[in-house]
């Protein structure tokens, strides 16, 4: 899928969670809901580092185009060195390999949290800047694209700045799921988690499939691009995504809010 239907998805599916977590006695205080869903929504996108071409290699700027270079070569050393038998031998790059796996997601998730839980604040300000730029990139891309990246890096270091200050306030978050002291704000890796599935389900659906399982081998591959049916694929920013997928979308995730608020 393209860059707004996955961060739509990503964001979708975290007021999903939220309404699943208040229907077992785990309500998210409202920051919590706001800034998962902006985590979520920006982490759908991360998946593509390894595609030079991606909405996040333009993100950051030469920073980000580098490290999409050096995470295209790396997930293409890694298909290289665990491919088998029946997975193609003529691959020239990474995309849709090491970054678009369940272990991927997991590990970035908990990265983020062990950071979050090291570092305190300054580390939830990073988190909170990086995903929120990406989520404007991806739910605002037309105003985006026609904008400064200087005037969408203020905006995600106002947003970063402001939420990380709500959070640390007395009932506002920085402990939901992880009342510890020491356990603050470990809850920030889940959003992250959930937003890079997303972007794996999403490309799982589309004609190339998405080898979300690996390194578990099926069959001869050790890449299988799971997806659905052949038949039910269809190409990214085709009418399918467009004018059914995203609007569904929207429709799911205002129906997540209003249940995770407990409006219904």
């Amino acid at each position: 899928m393209m860059g707004p239907a996955h961060s739509l998805s990503g964001a979708a599916a975290w007021l999903g969670v939220g309404a699943a977590a208040a229907s077992q006695g785990h309500a998210m205080p409202w920051p919590v809901l706001l800034v998962g869903t902006l985590i979520s929504a920006g982490a759908a996108l991360a998946p593509d580092l390894d595609h030079k071409a991606a909405t996040i290699s333009r993100s950051f700027g030469p920073l980000s185009h580098g490290l999409c270079a050096i995470v295209d070569a790396m997930s293409h050393f890694a298909y290289r060195h665990t491919r088998m038998r029946g997975d193609s031998s003529s691959r020239s790059g990474g995309h849709r390999t090491l970054t678009h796996t369940w272990l991927w997601a997991v590990l970035i998730g908990v990265g983020f949290s062990a950071l979050a839980v090291t570092f305190g604040r300054w580390a939830v300000l990073g988190i909170l800047f990086v995903h929120v730029v990406l989520a404007v990139e991806g739910l605002l891309w037309r105003a985006a694209r026609t904008s400064s990246h200087i005037l969408v890096w203020l905006i995600g270091a106002f947003a970063a700045w402001t939420l990380a200050g709500i959070l640390n306030k007395p009932g506002n978050g920085a402990d939901w799921l992880f009342a510890a002291p020491d356990q603050h704000f470990m809850w920030l890796g889940l959003p992250v988690v959930v937003g890079a599935l997303m972007h794996d389900l999403g490309d799982a659906i589309t004609v190339s499939g998405c080898p979300i399982l690996w390194p578990i081998p099926i069959g001869r591959k050790r890449w299988y691009a799971l997806g659905t049916p052949k038949v039910m694929r269809f190409r990214a920013g085709s009418w399918v995504e467009l004018k059914i997928l995203m609007p569904a979308f929207m429709i799911l995730g205002g129906l997540g809010a209003t249940s995770a608020l407990g409006v219904i």
